[in-house]
């Protein structure tokens, strides 16, 4: 049974999804391509996934995590999976462009190219924003660009990765 439950973030509300005790879904509520909610879902908020997940996203915004450690499993097609899974391979404090991404899939898929509008199509449809982080990836010219979660909150988390936590209101 998928479990979900809302959580208050300094950059808005999120919602996550939890089933068999990991993590499938983290979004902010208001952004592009948020699932439905499903009457077959349990609201949930004390689900050990969602105590643990509320723990390190506080960290995280506060500055004093960076790396996050809980057992992910997104669901897409098997392209979308491999984007997902270099995504996670992204430095925090850093950033990548779509066409980066795009040459280094090609090289773990034994040299079947792909366009770096395919991969920015996978990229933004993240199931699980932040832990896989989405937000890392921008334009060939260095341009912020293609966030579902709106390009204010894209800028805020690579700020926070660069400097070390928000700051203060």
């Amino acid at each position: 049974m998928k479990r979900y439950c809302s959580i208050k973030t300094p950059l808005g509300d999120m919602a996550a999804l939890a089933e068999d005790n990991q993590l499938c879904g983290l979004w902010f509520v208001d952004q592009k391509y948020t699932p439905e909610e499903s009457g077959e879902w349990l609201h949930d908020s004390d689900h050990p996934v969602f105590v643990e997940l509320r723990r390190q996203l506080d960290a995280y915004f506060a500055g004093k995590l960076q790396t996050f450690d809980l057992a992910l499993a997104p669901q897409g097609t098997p392209f979308q999976m491999a984007v997902w899974e270099l995504l996670r391979t992204i430095p925090p404090g850093t950033t990548t462009s779509y066409g980066a991404l795009a040459v280094r899939l090609a090289q773990r898929r034994e040299g079947r190219t792909t366009s770096a509008r395919a991969v920015g199509s996978a990229v933004g449809r993240n199931p699980i924003d932040i832990i896989i982080p989405c937000h890392r990836v921008i334009g060939a010219d260095g341009s912020l660009t293609g966030y579902a979660g709106g390009l204010e909150r894209k800028a805020a988390l690579l700020a926070l990765e660069r400097d070390g936590g928000l700051p203060p209101d």
